[in-house]
């Protein structure tokens, strides 16, 4: 069954354009800003509001410079542009051929090219009529062009249609997928649902996928949260179904379990996850991390959890949570270019947060 409510009614597809920039109503269901106090070694301080105005942002992924962020609203397929310092918001166009699901669907993740300096290339996965996918546009600092997709045909449903996107050190694209509430599909090699996907920068199998097409690992039941380490290991955090989330260390090939496992389980060839969460206290999405530890973003938990990692091996530390309950529903989370510092999004404006479009925030932590 689903964890989510229903959300907003499905829209239609909407053509890519250069629009007027616009922001809507704030709402501030979070305190206000305090003081930053001094910040325990290695732990987050108080968040500080980076940016208001935002209807369900989804997806963030910085420029190579670090000067600005390019962000993504699900529910009505804009794309905008970010600075640093959060003065700077600028509206860069809208995604062609979107829709939504009347739930989890819409424009979701979004990569930068780590060569964006020379191709201006920008990658998003988005819903549209035949199912979900993973496209690519120009931006070449100025407009958001030239609309590709790569890799059509991904199921979709009302809910569980994963959406994350992050490029790895290998160069390639990498992509979780949701099993769109077929639960089959997470174990089928030959489906792309319910898995992490590889891909190459044109929307080919990446060289090297464990069964010669897109799948990276299987077992996925709606994974969200998708980061490396400075190690380059593959950290994943997913929604369980009703006992348990986890978090994942991702190998090529690897089978994570859904749905014959939610959690942890003893069954030959099924990988446990590393950590776990009742449902109530995490329901993750983003994950980033950064100074030795994974950090997640909780949506039904509405909290930040911090996971220490090893270096050196695979075990994980103690997980803690931070601002439990005091900003709402946590989205996205990624780690800010040249600071050890995190931004923070909440989707409070979705139907499970029941607040008015324009509540949603964007937040920068800073990590002591």
């Amino acid at each position: 069954m689903p964890r989510t409510l229903t959300a907003l009614a499905a829209a239609g597809a909407v053509a890519a354009t250069s629009l007027t920039l616009a922001t809507g109503p704030s709402a501030h269901s979070a305190p206000a800003d305090r003081p930053a106090p001094a910040t325990a070694a290695g732990e987050p301080g108080r968040p500080t509001t980076v940016s208001t105005g935002w209807t369900i942002p989804w997806g963030m992924s910085w420029l190579p410079d670090g000067s600005a962020a390019l962000i993504t609203e699900r529910d009505d397929f804009r794309v905008w542009r970010l600075s640093k310092d959060g003065k700077d918001k600028q509206l860069l166009g809208t995604v062609p051929e979107s829709q939504t699901t009347g739930g989890e669907g819409g424009l979701m993740g979004i990569a930068v090219d780590p060569d964006w300096n020379t191709n201006h290339y920008v990658y998003v996965m988005h819903t549209s009529a035949e199912g979900n996918r993973i496209a690519r546009m120009t931006y070449d600092g100025t407009s958001l062009t030239g609309y590709k997709p790569l890799l059509k045909g991904i199921k979709k449903n009302r809910y569980h249609n994963g959406g994350r996107l992050a490029f790895g050190p290998d160069g390639h694209l990498y992509a979780t997928t949701g099993d769109a509430q077929d639960k089959p599909l997470a174990q089928d090699k030959n489906s792309l649902s319910g898995k992490i996907l590889r891909l190459t920068k044109d929307g080919r199998p990446a060289p090297g996928n464990p069964f010669g097409n897109y799948v990276y690992s299987l077992g996925h039941r709606n994974p969200q949260g998708l980061a490396f380490d400075a190690q380059g290991r593959l950290w994943e955090a997913e929604f369980g179904d009703s006992r348990q989330d986890e978090l994942n260390l991702i190998k090529p090939g690897g089978n994570y379990g859904w749905p014959t496992c939610e959690g942890a389980c003893n069954v030959a060839g099924m990988t446990n996850p590393k950590k776990t969460w009742t449902v109530a206290e995490a329901s993750p999405s983003g994950v980033a991390v950064v100074d030795g530890a994974v950090y997640m973003a909780a949506l039904r938990g509405k909290r930040l959890w911090r996971i220490p990692i090893n270096a050196d091996n695979e075990n994980v530390g103690a997980a803690k949570a931070y601002y439990i309950g005091e900003y709402g529903r946590l989205r996205s989370v990624t780690t800010v270019p040249g600071a050890n510092a995190l931004w923070l999004s909440t989707t409070n404006a979705d139907a499970n947060g029941g607040q008015p479009d324009g509540a949603d925030k964007i937040f920068r932590v800073p990590i002591g």
